[in-house]
Parts: C-alpha cells; structure tokens; sequence
C-alpha cells in the first residue's frame, strides 16, 4: 500500500511539474489562426512632382484614397525567455488590399490594389503565474513592411485623370507594433488566443505615367502619401512544446 501510494504521489508531482512549465521559462510555443486588417487611412492629394523631367509641384486639389479591410492566414512561433516575458515571430499569407477613390476620386470607386507584407518581432510580458488557465498580455515590437502587385485596375481612371497607363511603387518601412492579448490554456500544450495590435503606418505611392498630350507622350510622375494607421486583430489556435 505504502509503494502504491509512493508511486500515485511521484506521478502526481510529475505531472504537475510538467505542467507548471507548459508556459515557463525554456518552452516554444507556435499557433495559427486569422488575422483582419482593418486600415484606419486616409491620404494626401495627389500631387504632380514631374512633367517631362522637369520638376514640378501641382498639387490636384480634392484628391485622395483609402485602403479596405483584408484578412489572411498568419502564423506565430515564439519561446519564453523567462516565465513572463517571450520573444515572437509572426507572419503570414499577406492580404491584398482595395485602394478607394475618396474625394473627387470617390466617383470612381475601386482604383487599384496591392499586397502588404509585413513580417513582426514582438516581445511580450504575460501576467498572471506560469500554471494559470488564463494569461493576459501586452506586447511591444517592430514590424518591416513592404508592398507587392502594386497596380492601377480601374481604366476610366486611368484614362480620364492619369491620361495614360501608369506604374506604381511604393516605400517599405520600419514601423512600431503595439500589442495586447490573451492565452486560455486547454491542457499543458494546446491553448486558444485572441489578440489585438496597432500600427502607426503610412507609405508614399509615387505614379510614373506615360501620359498622352498634344505634345506628345510625355513621361508624368506623381505621389501621394497614404495613412493606414491598421488596427489587427488575430484569433488563434496554439501549441505548446
């Protein structure tokens, strides 16, 4: 009886040590799950910089784009360096935006679209104790963004206000990322999470034009700067190493 008892009490402690250091110090942990993209932007007027290689500043009263909302697959992988505080890794499928007519522009609805890219390193501090269901969160990070696929879509813009087929580019950055979230632990390795983070983000959408005039073509460049200024939202499912 006393051996049975000695076994029962080893394995209990066991399995509470294994537990207590689910989500402490030393573990990994991944997850998936979705993320929604919901840009809080605006935009400058666009703004003639060069006609013909000669510099100008024309500035196109009334003028503007916003972006809309996408989602996409996203995917984290992160490890504790103490029992509150782990480094995380997030990225995913990037979600391809609309650009909007706003303004005098808002006549002509969908402009354009492109891809955002944007690759995060986040350091988190989690309250509460190690072995707790629930665990609170707030995050601090750095995010490299990038767009791809830039492109004008509409052709009655392109024609009526560009006045010939036009490329686009667009800057990548360095941007903060400020998080805020939760893990609700179903066992020592799986766990749900929710999360949610802001990005004081803008770029600058230079257009290069080839623009037909009574002169000819002439090569018309033109840029607006673009406030996304996201709110992301992430909904998840972890595991735990």
């Amino acid at each position: 009886m006393k051996l049975k008892q000695a076994v029962t009490g080893i394995a209990a402690l066991a399995c509470m040590t294994t537990a207590a250091h689910a989500q402490s110090a030393g573990s990994f942990f991944v997850t998936s799950g979705w993320f929604h993209f919901a840009p809080q932007s605006s935009s400058q007027p666009l703004t003639v910089t060069s006609i013909g290689g000669s510099p100008t500043n024309i500035t196109e009263a009334n003028t503007g784009a916003t972006l809309s909302s996408g989602d996409t697959l996203g995917l984290t992988a992160g490890y504790f360096i103490t029992d509150h505080i782990a480094t995380e890794f997030v990225f995913g499928i990037p979600p391809s935006f609309d650009l909007q007519g706003s303004g005098s522009l808002e006549q002509f609805g969908k402009l354009g679209q492109a891809k955002q890219w944007s690759p995060t390193l986040l350091l988190k501090y989690y309250f509460n104790a190690p072995t707790a269901t629930f665990r609170p969160y707030l995050g601090v990070g750095v995010s490299r963004i990038w767009f791809t696929d830039e492109k004008i879509t509409n052709g009655v813009f392109q024609a009526n206000v560009l006045h010939g087929p036009t490329a686009v580019t667009t800057d990548s950055s360095w941007e903060p990322v400020f998080n805020l979230g939760f893990t609700y632990s179903f066992n020592q390795h799986w766990f749900a999470g929710a999360s949610v983070s802001y990005l004081p983000l803008s770029t600058t959408a230079k257009l290069n034009t080839a623009a037909a005039t009574p002169v000819g073509t002439l090569n018309v460049q033109s840029q607006t700067k673009i406030k996304l200024n996201p709110i992301v939202t992430y909904v998840n499912i972890g595991y735990r190493f």
